[in-house]
């Protein structure tokens, strides 16, 4: 295996970890959340090459969370001026 092959693995091995990391989710949950099996799940997180139309649903999910947490922050502080 070439070190482009090895660079591209770990990139890839890494997103499905980090991802599961970052949302505090199993593989599973995150296969779910996508709608592919988690077979396929622990392919890409094994090193297999992950289709471009999953890493856009994860960046979706990501951002959606990320949203999601500073949406809930800006309704707390709104909250605590009215209150």
């Amino acid at each position: 295996m070439s070190e482009v092959e090895k660079t591209e693995k770990d990139k890839e091995e890494n997103l499905v970890k980090k991802t599961c990391r970052e949302l505090g989710i199993t593989q599973k949950e995150l296969a779910e959340r996508i709608g592919v099996t988690t077979t396929s799940m622990s392919k890409w997180n094994n090193g297999s090459k992950i289709p471009i139309y999953v890493e856009k649903a994860i960046s979706q999910i990501l951002e959606y969370e990320n949203l999601k947490i500073e949406y809930e922050a800006f309704r707390k502080n709104i909250l605590r001026k009215t209150i």
